[in-house]
């Protein structure tokens, strides 16, 4: 039995409780985030036409932005 060469053990449940958590976390950040657009989207309605077509233009041109920097990037 001394001959056979050391197996390596791989721990399988190192981070369970956190790997738990994670989801929930998502859900949280995610309702947060989920009602801070929707506050900002009410504050803009009420402050006029104009305004929400500057705030549509300047978050079109945040997205488009990002998606460009995200191809770019990711090659």
């Amino acid at each position: 039995m001394d001959d056979l060469p050391p197996t390596r053990v791989t721990v399988l449940a190192e981070d369970a409780l956190l790997g738990l958590l994670l989801p929930f976390w998502q859900v949280v950040i995610g309702a947060f985030v989920l009602f801070v657009v929707l506050v900002s989207v009410a504050r803009l309605a009420r402050r006029g036409r104009s305004r929400m077509t500057t705030a549509l233009l300047v978050t079109a041109a945040a997205i488009a932005g990002f998606a460009v920097v995200g191809v770019l990037l990711q090659g």
